[in-house]
């Protein structure tokens, strides 16, 4: 029974030393980091296209309505 404790809590030793040296999962947090910040940026720049987008609209509605009364 100790002799298969020694061999898993062995077995997780090993694991854990492969878990903290592998460097593969950097590499996706950095891109996904990425991918955050330029979704941010977009979404903060919508904000101000949709307000002109909006005013443009309203504009050309108010010339239509009075090049029609």
């Amino acid at each position: 029974m100790q002799d298969l404790f020694l061999k898993g809590l062995t077995k997780m030793q090993s694991l854990k030393a492969q878990i903290i040296n592998d460097e593969n999962g950097q590499d996706l947090i950095e891109y996904a980091l990425v991918v955050a910040l330029i979704a941010f940026a977009a979404v903060a720049g919508m904000n101000t296209v949709a307000t002109n987008i909006n005013e443009a609209f309203t504009k050309v509605g108010s010339k239509l309505v009075s090049a029609i009364g």
